[in-house]
């Protein structure tokens, strides 16, 4: 990359952006490399103490790499790779948490099987999430929430079912932290209603950008 025809980068926002082929150790043919380089901002220096000295630190800039087999423009390229940045998370997540990894069967349609069910539990959390949301968030303030995160909230619950003048009840831990999202998500569930063939809407407001 130090040896790369460097230019400006105005379609992204990196300080400078090049391209090149290059054939690693071990593969076929060579690829279509996309590199983009930032900055370094200057670390400041600590007050009244002498100046840390990195052995292995890059003198100039910090670099992301793309290998890719697309033609398209680098800031088209970059574009698209970025947006698939977090799958990488959400795959680890569904393998671990969902299941997903695991392959019950040496049969493939079992598995076939197996695969849906473990992606229908990872849509119904979204859902979940989304469906216990405050009332005016907006989509950008709305964070992941784990499956490992929802059952520790929602599921994995201290209580107690007990009955009281001839009702039965479920009592919570005091300790409980989301008792008051859990009730409020509860009460969402049961006021789901359905008019003709599609169901009246639990939240006034519709999830806005």
């Amino acid at each position: 990359m130090q040896t790369a025809r460097w230019t400006g980068s105005p379609r992204t926002d990196a300080e400078g952006q090049c391209e090149f082929r290059y054939r690693p150790e071990g593969w076929g043919r060579a690829y279509r490399f996309v590199a983009l380089r930032y900055q370094k901002k200057a670390k400041p220096k600590p007050d009244g103490g002498p100046e840390q000295y990195q052995w292995f630190d890059t003198p100039e800039y910090k670099y992301r790499v793309f290998v890719t087999n697309l033609d398209a423009p680098i800031d088209v390229v970059v574009g698209f790779y970025r947006q698939r940045a977090g799958a990488e998370n959400l795959i680890q997540e569904a393998n671990h948490d969902a299941g997903l990894a695991a392959h019950p069967s040496a049969r493939w349609s079992i598995n076939c099987v197996h695969f849906q069910w473990a992606m229908l539990a990872y849509n119904l959390n979204c859902w979940l999430m989304l469906f216990h949301r405050e009332e005016q968030a907006k989509l950008d303030e709305l964070r992941h929430t784990t499956l490992v995160t929802a059952r520790l909230r929602f599921l994995f619950v201290a209580a107690k079912i007990v009955r009281h003048a001839g009702a039965v009840l479920v009592r919570y831990s005091d300790h409980y932290a989301e008792q008051g999202k859990f009730g409020r998500l509860m009460d969402r569930l049961r006021g789901i209603v359905q008019i003709g063939d599609r169901f009246a809407p639990v939240l006034a407001s519709a999830l806005r950008l």
